[in-house]
């Protein structure tokens, strides 16, 4: 409808929509991350700790914990909490967790960038690479206006969208003070979510320098960068005056991309976004110093990475390695997000995980995928404008010395052997979902994460530490916080499962399960209401290194030590726009697990290094879903 979007003099649409409320009229009024009680952060730390250890083990970790509680761990929370008082505009954790993130250096692929890949388009004709490549980057480019202009609709969590989701409310809403608009959304049971990672979608990369990197972001960039075949193109895609260039244009310089062919670089550039972060940092002084400043600000200014691949996509796995690491150079990892479109036009977005959480990601990816599907900016019939691309698409060179062509070689080495080394598996588990764990009262990410529990203890006879991500984007400049769903009651239900079933009616079971289901409910509503005890404890330990204290003796604990070795790492997103998403290990001999729980199935993405065996812990992972589901339909089940 014309209403619904700006038009510019050229005609395309600019803008997705024009929310009634501005973007961020929220955003001053949210809630500030609570820090939790200390005595409440030590009683959850056992409870975690619990199930990993032995009755001695637990013993000493109980002793050093109260001992913490009482002494310096008091001291160190007080300060925490006075330093919190006084950066009233932020979160506590936020400082720590950029330096985190911002100090690792291992590389960024597999150890930190996700992917989640987008639906086919519903129109067959639409998944040609040029029309999604084009109506995609019309849509994101839309998104990013739309954004900037404060047309995007907040984002609000709405708990009874019959209420809050209405014109009504927000033409109300949006009379009521920043100051305190929060508070007018709580009341009919709505909440606002932080934006204030969105920023840094756009025109964003992450910066490799010695010991710390820099998230550098340049608004008034107004070029495209485009990979294919390993080699750098850019072209504007926004003029003087801010108005996006026309579809049929952008299509143009798109088409004149996907027909040149030049060769592939002899050292591609891109693996070395691939390197230990110090590697990258001296390789990039150098290339700076080699004349290539400007071609590299071309690179790290520009609105977002468009990675054209040359092949179609033969199944889900292949998807998968290739959104999630592709072949090192048709890529830049650094860049806050890249869009990656294959030969068949299947879609996908890799992103830096530093600046953000999956929470602006969906959200981009979700208004992107509806916008190009509802309202493509070209169709097949569309014709490119005619317009000289060969003098619009500049084809970025750079100059290379012999360190430099050495660092590619051997970045590309490691690279090479790393992928070697990793697996995907996934399952489709096909009896059952959503729907029918609703019916019987169980909560479905409960039920999934008692599966990855049992499925382990079946494979290797023992209870991990498991990692569960949890968004607090409820709170002004929240991250995310820690579910951890090995509990005692995981514990207790796997083992009855997998070496007790003679001794256990079905009843039993079912109330077994029942007990890990609430549990687990409780888990996740502390951790998104800020009250897990990882991000706790985690910033009392960055705050006593920071002040120059040696480590406290709660911090050399093996048990802690061990709690933060997470084996299983866990994320999950269901969304209309999103297929499947992943991401690597997060240790050596650990699992990455994503994972969906649809109405009617039960989607997981495993991913893990020859320590570990995936496509078995997948088949232990079904077994287990298949024996919880027909215990809570009453079924008796065998060994």
């Amino acid at each position: 409808a014309p209403g619904r979007r700006g038009y510019s003099g050229a005609g395309a649409a600019e803008f997705l929509h024009r929310s009634i409320v501005p973007t961020m009229h929220y955003q001053k009024s949210l809630p500030r991350l609570p820090v939790p009680k200390l005595e409440d952060t030590i009683t959850r730390y056992l409870n975690a700790q619990k199930p990993l250890l032995n009755d001695e083990q637990f013993r000493k970790t109980e002793e050093l914990a109260h001992a913490f509680e009482k002494g310096i761990g008091r001291e160190l929370h007080e300060q925490l909490v006075a330093q919190d008082n006084q950066n009233k505009h932020t979160s506590y954790i936020t400082g720590p967790w950029f330096d985190m993130y911002l100090k690792a250096r291992e590389p960024v692929l597999l150890n930190f960038n996700p992917f989640m890949s987008f639906n086919p388009d519903p129109k067959p004709e639409y998944n040609d690479q040029l029309i999604r490549a084009t109506n995609m980057t019309v849509s994101a480019i839309r998104f990013m206006k739309t954004f900037r202009a404060g047309y995007l609709e907040p984002e609000v969590f709405h708990l009874n969208p019959e209420k809050s989701d209405t014109e009504i409310f927000k033409k109300f809403i949006r009379f009521v003070p920043s100051s305190i608009s929060w508070f007018g959304a709580y009341m009919v049971n709505a909440y606002p979510l932080d934006m204030s990672q969105y920023f840094r979608l756009f025109n964003s990369t992450r910066l490799p320098k010695p010991n710390k990197d820099e998230l550098y972001t340049d608004e008034k960039a107004k070029h495209l960068l485009v990979l294919r075949n390993g080699n750098f193109y850019v072209f504007d895609v926004i003029d003087r005056d801010g108005n996006m260039l026309k579809p049929s244009e952008i299509q143009a310089h798109l088409k004149y991309i996907l027909s040149d062919n030049s060769p592939a670089p002899a050292f591609p550039l891109g693996y070395l976004t691939s390197e230990n972060r110090d590697t990258w940092a001296l390789l990039r002084k150098n290339l700076l110093d080699n004349g290539n400043e400007e071609a590299l600000q071309k690179v790290d200014s520009a609105l977002f990475c468009l990675s054209l691949d040359d092949f179609p996509i033969k199944d889900l796995v292949h998807l998968s390695h290739t959104m999630l690491h592709g072949d090192g150079a048709n890529r830049w990892y650094d860049k806050s997000f890249s869009l990656i479109i294959t030969k068949d036009g299947t879609a996908g977005i890799n992103f830096e995980h530093s600046w953000g959480d999956g929470v602006a990601v969906l959200r981009f990816q979700n208004e992107v995928f509806k916008d190009s599907t509802t309202t493509p900016a070209i169709s097949p019939q569309s014709q490119p404008a005619s317009v000289d691309s060969s003098r619009a698409v500049q084809k970025l060179d750079f100059k290379l010395n012999d360190a430099l062509k050495a660092g590619i070689t051997k970045a590309k080495q490691t690279f090479d052997a790393t992928v070697e080394s990793l697996s995907l598996n996934m399952i489709q588990f096909q009896e059952g979902g959503k729907e029918l764990l609703k019916q019987k009262k169980v909560s479905p990410d409960a039920v999934a994460q008692l599966a990855f529990q049992m499925a382990f203890l079946r494979q290797y006879d023992q209870t991990v530490a498991t990692y569960e991500s949890c968004s607090t984007a409820a709170f002004k400049h929240g991250r995310t916080e820690t579910i951890r769903p090995a509990s005692i009651h995981t514990k207790r239900c796997s083992e009855a499962f997998v070496k007790g079933l003679s001794k256990h009616s079905t009843e039993e079971l079912q109330n077994l399960i029942m007990e890990c289901s609430k549990y687990h409910g409780r888990l996740t509503k502390e951790a998104a209401m800020g009250q897990g005890f990882d991000r706790h404890l985690f910033s009392l330990r960055y705050l006593a290194l920071a002040k120059g204290l040696a480590l406290p003796e709660f911090y050399q604990d093996q048990a802690y030590a061990r709690l933060n070795h997470n084996i299983i790492s866990t994320s999950t997103l269901v969304s209309p726009a999103v297929q499947l998403g992943g991401f690597g290990p997060v240790v050596a001999d650990g699992f990455g697990v994503g994972y969906q729980v649809q109405d009617d199935w039960i989607g997981c993405n495993v991913s893990s290094y020859p320590a570990r065996n995936g496509k078995e812990y997948l088949q232990c992972i079904h077994k287990s879903l298949e024996d919880i589901f027909n215990v809570l339909k009453g079924k008796k089940i065998g060994g």
